[in-house]
C-alpha cells in the first residue's frame, strides 16, 4: 500500500514496529540511556525547580496516580507525574544528548514509567514492551531532527526537546498503549500544537520545564486522541505544521517497519560526566589539560601570574555568559566552566553551588577570559572543538585542545563509569540496596516479565529519608510522654 503522507508513514512505523525489530545494539544502548536518565532524575529531585514543579502539580487530582521518583508519599496523575519527573531529569542539565542536538530520553522515560504504573495489572507490561516503546519515542525524535539542516547546529530559536521531545513522548505513549494508526496520526497532530519553547529561557529555572512539558503534553495528546479528538492528518508534511519550527524543513516518508533501521544502531548518545551544557564539556577537558602546565602536585593555581585566558570556541551566544550569577547561568557559561576547572582541576555537581560561583578567585579569573571564534569551529556538537591558551605575565603561553571529550557519542562512557554516575546520582534519593537492584534490573531489562518490579523501586525511601522519618517519629513519641 502506497502511503499518502509523511505523517501516515510515521503512524505506520509507530503502529507497526514490534519487539522483534529491536536489535541487540539498540537494546544495549537504550538500557544505558534508561539507567543514566533514572539517575539524573533521582538527583534532580533535590533541586528548587523540581520542588516548584511538584507544588504546582499538587493542584491536580485523579483516581489514577503514578509515583514521583524517590518520593513514595507523593503521587500524581500520570500526566503530572511525567511532568515532574521530566523536570527533575533536566533540572541540572545532566541528561543525555543526541545529534542532531536534543535531549532524547527525558521526554520519554517518565511517560512510560508513569503509564506502566497507572495501567491495570493485567495484561502485564514487560521489559521488552518498555524497551520497544522507549525506542519508538527516541526514533521519532531522531528522524524529525534529520529532516532539517538547521537542526544540525546548536539551536538558536527553539529548544529541541520541547519540539521533537513532545512528539517522541506522544509516539512512545501511543506505542505503549497500543493505539491504532489513525489515533497515532491524531496524537502526533495534537502533540505538534503542544510543542515548542524559546531558547530565551535557557540558563533559567524555566528551561527544565521544557522536558517536563514535553513528557506531559505527549501523554495528553495521546489521551485526547483516544477520546476521538482529531488533528491534521498531514501535520508532519506541512511547512505550516511541524515545519513551522524549522526554516529548511524537508520531511521524507519512512520505510515500512520490516525494513526499518534504527538511528540508535548507527549513532550512540552522549552521557555527561558533570551537569552543564554539552558544549562546556569540551572546555572542561581542554582546561584540565592546560592546568597541568601550571599546577604541580598540590600547589595552587598561580592566578596572579595569569595575564589572559583565551577560549577558542564556537559562537554560541546563550553559552557566552562572562559573569554568571546563578547555578543555571553557570551551567551555560563557557567562561565559568573554564575558570572553575582551572581552579579545582575538575567539575562536579557541587561546582555549581552559589558559594562556588561567587568565590573571589573565580570572579578574578572570569575577568581574564577572552573568547575567539575560529571560522572552522562551527556551532555543531559533532564537529566543534575547544582550544584554550593561558598567557602568563612573563610571556609564556600554554595551549591545549579538546576535539572529543570523554562521554561524547564518539568516546562514550564505559559501562562501569555509567553505573558509577548512576550510583552517585540515585543514592541522593534511594538506599544503596535499592540502587544496586535498579542497576541489575535495567541491565537485564529485556528479560523482565513485569515492569511493576521496576516501578516499585522508583518510590522506595532513601536511607537518609528513612532515618529522618524515624527520628521525627521517635521525637514525637518522646514529646508525647513528657
Amino acid at each position: 500500500m502506497k502511503l499518502k503522507s509523511v505523517t501516515e508513514s510515521f503512524a505506520k512505523v509507530i503502529h507497526g514496529l514490534k519487539v522483534g525489530h529491536l536489535t541487540d545494539h539498540v537494546i544495549q544502548r537504550s538500557k544505558r540511556m534508561i539507567l543514566d536518565t533514572l539517575g539524573v532524575g533521582f538527583l534532580g529531585t533535590s533541586t528548587e525547580v523540581f520542588h516548584k514543579a511538584g507544588e504546582y502539580s499538587k493542584i491536580y487530582s485523579s483516581s489514577v496516580s503514578s509515583t514521583v521518583w524517590g518520593r513514595p508519599d507523593f503521587r500524581l496523575p500520570p500526566t503530572y507525574a511525567a511532568f515532574v519527573n521530566g523536570v527533575a531529569i533536566h533540572s541540572m542539565d545532566f541528561d543525555d544528548t543526541w545529534y542532531p542536538a536534543t535531549h532524547p530520553s527525558g521526554a520519554v522515560l517518565p511517560v512510560l514509567m508513569a503509564l506502566s504504573e497507572a495501567l491495570p495489572p493485567s495484561p502485564k507490561c514487560s521489559g521488552l514492551d518498555l524497551l520497544l516503546a522507549f525506542n519508538v519515542g527516541i526514533e521519532v525524535q531522531g528522524r524529525l531532527m534529520h529532516f532539517s539542516k538547521e537542526a544540525n547546529d546548536i539551536p538558536k530559536r527553539f529548544h529541541p526537546p520541547s519540539v521533537v521531545g513532545t512528539l517522541g513522548s506522544a509516539a512512545a505513549a501511543s506505542k505503549f498503549l497500543g493505539l491504532s494508526m489513525r489515533n497515532c496520526q491524531d496524537a502526533l497532530a495534537i502533540a505538534v500544537s503542544h510543542a515548542g519553547a524559546p531558547m530565551a529561557n535557557a540558563a533559567t529555572q524555566t528551561k527544565p520545564l521544557h522536558i517536563g512539558n514535553a513528557a506531559r503534553h505527549g501523554i495528553e495528546a495521546v489521551f485526547l486522541a483516544m477520546l476521538g479528538l482529531q488533528g491534521n492528518k498531514q501535520v508532519l508534511d506541512m511547512k505550516t505544521g511541524f515545519g513551522a519550527f524549522y526554516a529548511n524543513y524537508s520531511p521524507k516518508v519512512l520505510p515500512d517497519p520490516d525494513s526499518h533501521t534504527w538511528l540508535l544502531d548507527q549513532q550512540d548518545v552522549a552521557f555527561k560526566i558533570f551537569p552543564a551544557h554539552l558544549a562546556t564539556h569540551w572546555v572542561a577537558e581542554a582546561a584540565a589539560s592546560v592546568r597541568k602546565h601550571l599546577v604541580r602536585d598540590s600547589t595552587l593555581l598561580p592566578i596572579d601570574h595569569i595575564e589572559r585566558i583565551v577560549l577558542r570556541i564556537p559562537n554560541v551566544q546563550y553559552v557566552n555568559r562572562p559573569f554568571p550569577d546563578s547555578e543555571h547561568e553557570a551551567r551555560h557559561s563557557f567562561q565559568y566552566v573554564a575558570c572553575a576547572t582551572l581552579l579545582d582541576g575538575a567539575i562536579a555537581v557541587p561546582s555549581f553551588h552559589k558559594c562556588q560561583i561567587d568565590r573571589p578567585q573565580v570572579r578574578e579569573l572570569l575577568g581574564k577570559v577572552e573568547l575567539e571564534h575560529p571560522q572552522d569551529n562551527l556551532p555543531n556538537f559533532d564537529t566543534m572543538y575547544c582550544e584554550i591558551s593561558i598567557v602568563l605575565k612573563d610571556g609564556a603561553i600554554f595551549t591545549e585542545r579538546s576535539d572529543t571529550f570523554y562521554g561524547h557519542w564518539r568516546k562514550p562512557l564505559s559501562q562501569r563509569d555509567l553505573q558509577e554516575k548512576f550510583r552517585a546520582n540515585a543514592t541522593k534519593a534511594l538506599s544503596c540496596h535499592t540502587v544496586e537492584k535498579l542497576i541489575k534490573i535495567v541491565d537485564n531489562l529485556e528479560d523482565l516479565e513485569d515492569c511493576s518490579v521496576l516501578t516499585a523501586l522508583l518510590k522506595e525511601h532513601s536511607l537518609s529519608e528513612m532515618v529522618s522519618n524515624y527520628l521525627v517519629l521517635n521525637n514525637s513519641i518522646i514529646n508525647h510522654f513528657q
